[in-house]
C-alpha cells in the first residue's frame, strides 16, 4: 500500500479539491449548492478512485481507473458549465482546467502504462 503523498496523481486530486474548496465558498448560494456541490463530489469521487487504484495489483487498477477518466471528463464539462454561467471567474476557471487537463493527462499515461 503506497502513502498517498508518494503518488503524484493523488497529490494533483488533493490539491484540486483544496483549490475548489476555497472558490467554491465564494460562489452564490444558487450555484454553490447545485453545481459546486456536484463538482466537489466529482472531486471526491476521482480521489477515491485514483486511491482505490493505487492500492489494487497491476491488472485490477484498470476499472477504477477507467471510471476516473469518465469522471474526469465530467469534470471537465462541469468547471466549463460554472464558467459559462459565470459561477467562477475567468482565471479561476483556467486555474481548475489546467489542473483537471493534468488530472487527465495522468490517468490516461496510467491506463496505458497498465495496458
Amino acid at each position: 500500500m503506497e502513502n498517498f503523498h508518494d503518488t503524484p496523481i493523488i497529490q494533483k486530486v488533493y490539491n484540486l479539491y483544496r483549490d475548489f474548496y476555497i472558490t467554491v465558498e465564494k460562489m452564490q448560494k444558487k450555484d454553490k449548492y447545485s453545481l459546486g456541490l456536484k463538482i466537489q463530489n466529482s472531486i471526491l469521487e476521482i480521489l477515491e478512485l485514483t486511491i482505490e487504484a493505487s492500492n489494487l495489483k497491476q491488472a485490477e487498477k484498470i476499472t477504477p481507473l477507467e471510471k476516473a477518466s469518465i469522471k474526469t471528463d465530467l469534470l471537465k464539462t462541469l468547471i466549463r458549465l460554472a464558467h459559462d454561467i459565470k459561477a467562477i471567474d475567468q482565471k479561476k476557471y483556467i486555474k481548475l482546467e489546467e489542473q483537471v487537463q493534468e488530472i487527465g493527462k495522468m490517468i490516461g499515461g496510467w491506463l496505458r502504462y497498465i495496458k
